[in-house]
């Protein structure tokens, strides 16, 4: 970094990824800080400047260096690696700390203190917060976790049964004792608790044990979210298979049809390919991060539509990464079910590349892939620029 980025970084100010000090008074406070960051998405801490920006200067560097190398690899559980560099600028030196993007989350500092960034400030983790941590270190997921009051009896055990039998080519017995043995190794029940996936594949009505994990689907009039009336609106509940069933059909019959170069007695086409948006309900349903508890949003606006699920991207994923048909398992249990129950499911990666291609192959803009970080939202939002002026039926 030379003195020009530095002014460029002070002209901006602090935010989630850059923090200003004009120094540290304890090795503590400066172990919070890098943990704060590194169970969060990382970035800097400029010391020697306050925190309006302006430049102050290390008084003490051999002691700031110290507090580094202690902070980072004696005072963070795991340890982080962390990078330094001095800046002089206006006779006056300037300590840049950089701090990667933790991979072993969740850091603690001083052994017990789990620190997370929110905008420019710092705070404790909460309970849920450290969950997701845990879950982008792969040491905990969602899906398998037990879920209180939860039991066999909030099971569809027939559709269950019947999946069984077509699957493994087995008969489930009347036995309590074989069905629990059963559900114990596919990780749908833990003891006596049905596990999160147990009743999203298999449940009968989930909704009534996790009311929020459903579709919320609105058609709007126009392009603004606050409006008194809809064109059509649905809280689309059930099993996965059931929502992504049923968030379909309310796509279908509020999207149009279009000819789109076709012969006039030809059928129309959906506007926006089938097939793109398959696999986009799909992805938000076993990729959503189920820590977060909110509902998957379906908007239809005059000019997009919008596919909105709860969660960030996984640990260090970016919209990039996905692209390229990389991905990391958020929910194991959810993807190892999801084909074999009838969701359009392949388990590859080639989610979001078939997405773009199939609407590449129909002449329509590529969709945006948004991380919203700020709200712990990824949205994939289809244009209908092209397909404005009165609805076909056909």
């Amino acid at each position: 970094m030379d003195t020009s980025e530095l002014k460029e970084i002070l002209s901006r100010g602090e935010d989630s990824k850059t923090q200003f000090k004009t120094r540290f008074t304890h090795v503590d406070g400066l172990a919070s800080e890098i943990c704060a960051m590194a169970n969060t998405d990382g970035g800097i801490i400029v010391v020697g400047v306050s925190d309006k920006g302006e430049i102050v200067g290390v008084d003490n560097l051999t002691r700031l260096n110290q507090w580094v190398s202690s902070a980072a690899s004696q005072k963070i559980d795991p340890p982080v690696s962390v990078v330094t560099e001095n800046i002089r600028i206006n006779e006056k030196l300037v300590v840049i700390i950089k701090i990667p993007r933790g991979t072993n989350k969740p850091y603690a500092a001083n052994k017990t203190e789990f620190w997370v960034k929110v905008g420019a400030d710092k705070r404790r983790a909460t309970r849920e917060e450290l969950r997701r941590l845990m879950q982008a270190a792969h040491s905990m997921y969602a899906d398998e976790l037990p879920v209180p009051n939860a039991s066999l009896t909030d099971l569809n055990i027939s559709y269950f049964k019947d999946f069984y039998e077509k699957e493994y080519g087995l008969k489930l017995e009347e036995d309590p004792l074989q069905l629990e043995r059963v559900l114990k190794n596919l990780k749908l029940i833990n003891n006596s608790n049905l596990t999160l996936a147990g009743p999203l594949l298999f449940g009968d009505r989930p909704e009534r044990i996790r009311p929020q994990f459903i579709v919320k689907a609105v058609a709007f009039i126009g392009n603004e979210v606050s409006v008194s009336e809809y064109l059509d609106s649905e809280n689309l509940e059930g099993t996965l298979y059931e929502q992504y069933r049923n968030t379909m059909a309310f796509l279908k019959r509020n999207l149009r049809k279009v000819q789109r170069g076709r012969n006039f007695n030809l059928p129309g086409k959906m506007e926006i390919p089938g097939i793109a948006l398959e696999e986009a309900v799909v992805n938000a349903l076993v990729h959503r991060d189920y820590f977060i508890n909110s509902s998957i949003r379906v908007f239809i606006f005059d000019h997009q539509v919008e596919i909105i699920s709860p969660g960030k991207l996984p640990n260090a994923v970016t919209v990039e990464i996905i692209k390229q048909g990389i991905q990391v398992a958020r929910n194991p249990i959810l993807l190892s079910f999801a084909g074999r129950l009838g969701l359009p499911y392949r388990g590859i990666g080639s989610g979001i590349r078939r997405i773009i291609a199939e609407c590449k192959k129909e002449g329509i803009p590529e969709p945006e892939f948004v991380e919203d970080k700020a709200t712990e939202e990824f949205k994939v939002i289809f244009s209908r620029e092209v397909c404005l002026g009165p609805k076909n039926l056909n």
